[in-house]
Order: structure tokens, then sequence, then C-alpha cells
């Protein structure tokens, strides 16, 4: 095996994940001042997770990180560039320059927290285990032999993987809308998702075929930043400090989730 076969093997063993942890160091600190005088601040967004991402009719990025996307801008008095991420490259965006923040609904973990520097929480989401009303699941253990949907990489992934006892099949999708497409069509028996998309396939189908079965995790979620970007993660912790204070961000979660915005630590 030559050296540089040895080389790829080792960045395959560590992944795609791993490997942009390892060159993160590298991507060049930015500050609000670099921000204001590019004129923009391009900030990458999930656009299949109502109500946090979506689309307008016009096809246009939409939802409640959106509208905090754009809140952040005009703080800053610069334009707001959005840029639709999935869930899988949301953080590869990142770290790679390709967005200058993360506006997307990313839930803070620890193991994210490796990768990623967080703001303080500008929102949360409750994620549950929903399922057929027909299919008895009363809890983690009852997922045995079923098979369970998850958007791949997402905080429903982490936290199917880890309640899910050995024997149950997971199946990961690129994204929810296709988790959602996979329980309605009977791919799966159940899926991992958040109260909101539970929601959202309860509009869909007859009054009582799915159940929320039980609370996987209750995720406090922030604006992600590179590594190393102190002065900017201050400014973006003083605009969520401020806007949470003033009832901006309140304002906002009301009118897309009709519920007031959870005090967070």
């Amino acid at each position: 095996m030559t050296r540089t076969t040895t080389r790829r093997a080792a960045l395959a063993a560590l992944g795609l994940g791993a490997a942009l942890t390892v060159f993160a160091p590298f991507a060049s600190a930015q500050t609000v001042a670099d921000i204001k005088k590019k004129g923009e601040i391009t900030i990458g967004m999930l656009v299949d997770f109502p109500p946090y991402g979506t689309t307008d009719a016009k096809n246009q990025p939409d939802g409640y990180d959106a509208d905090v996307a754009k809140l952040l801008a005009k703080d800053w008095g610069v334009k707001a560039n959005i840029v639709p991420v999935t869930g899988p490259n949301r953080i590869p965006f990142l770290l790679t320059n390709k967005v200058d923040v993360l506006v997307a609904s990313l839930a803070i973990t620890p193991e994210r927290a490796k990768q990623v520097q967080f703001s303080q929480p500008y929102a949360a989401a409750t994620i549950v285990l929903y399922g057929a009303t027909k299919t008895p699941i009363k809890g983690a253990g009852d997922l045995k032999g079923l098979r369970v949907g998850v958007a791949r990489a997402s905080t429903q992934d982490v936290a199917v993987t880890k309640a899910a006892p050995e024997g149950t099949e997971i199946r990961r999708f690129d994204d929810d809308a296709s988790a959602m497409q996979a329980l309605i069509s009977g791919q799966v028996d159940a899926i991992g998702c958040s109260v909101t998309v539970a929601a959202q396939i309860a509009k869909r189908v007859p009054a009582g075929t799915y159940e929320n079965k039980f609370t996987l995790v209750q995720q406090s979620m922030g604006i992600a930043m590179r590594p190393g970007q102190e002065e900017l993660t201050k400014a973006v912790n003083e605009f969520v400090a401020k806007n949470t204070a003033n009832g901006e961000l309140n304002k906002l979660y009301q009118k897309w989730l009709q519920a007031d915005l959870p005090k967070m630590q």
C-alpha cells in the first residue's frame, strides 16, 4: 500500500465530519466588521423542517429560522443571503466557509460542540417517537423488531440510535420530508421527529392515524459559527440576548409555533 493510499484510507476511516473538524482551525477568523464591510451575511438554513425552516409561495426560504436570520442581518445593517442546507451538510458547509453562520435548527450537543461554536439558545425543539396509533409503543424497549425512520445526522437520529434496543431497524433518510413520507407510505413503523413535524403529518392523514408515543429529548438550538470566532460569537450572543429581552424572538416564535419561546439555559 502506498503512502498516498494509506493517507486516503486514514481519512476515510475518520469520516467526513471528523476530517472537517481536523481542518476547521485553518478556516479564517471572521468578525462583524468583516461582515459589515462585505455588506451581507451568508446564513445556512434548513428548508425542510417546518415551521423552523420551509419555503414560501415563491420558493424562497421562510419560517422561524428565516425570520431570525433576517433579524440578525437587519440588526447588523447588512443583507441576508440565505443558503439552503440539509441536515448532513450543514456543518460541512460552515466549516468549509460556504456560509458565515448557521441558523439551521442545530441542536446544541457535546458532540457538535467539538466541531462548531454555538451561541446561546435562540429556540428549542421537542423530539418525539411518532407512529401509528394501532402500533403498541410505550417506551424505547418496544422498538425491538420495528422499523424506525430518522433524518440522517439529525438530533432525532442520535436520540433514536441511543434509545433503541438491539433488534431495532433504524432507517436513515436524507431529510425529515423523506422520513415523513416513509411513515405515511408504510416503509417504517414510526419515526423520530420534532413535534412540529408530527403536527404537519397529522394534518395530512385522517385524525387518529398517528400519535406521539414518547418524548426522546428536548433540545435547545443555537446559531453555529466556526471554532475560534470569539468576537463573532460574542456579537451573536448579544443579538440573542437583546432580542430575547425585547420580545422580538418571542414574537417570531409565536408567529410560527403558536407558543411562547421556551425558557432555555
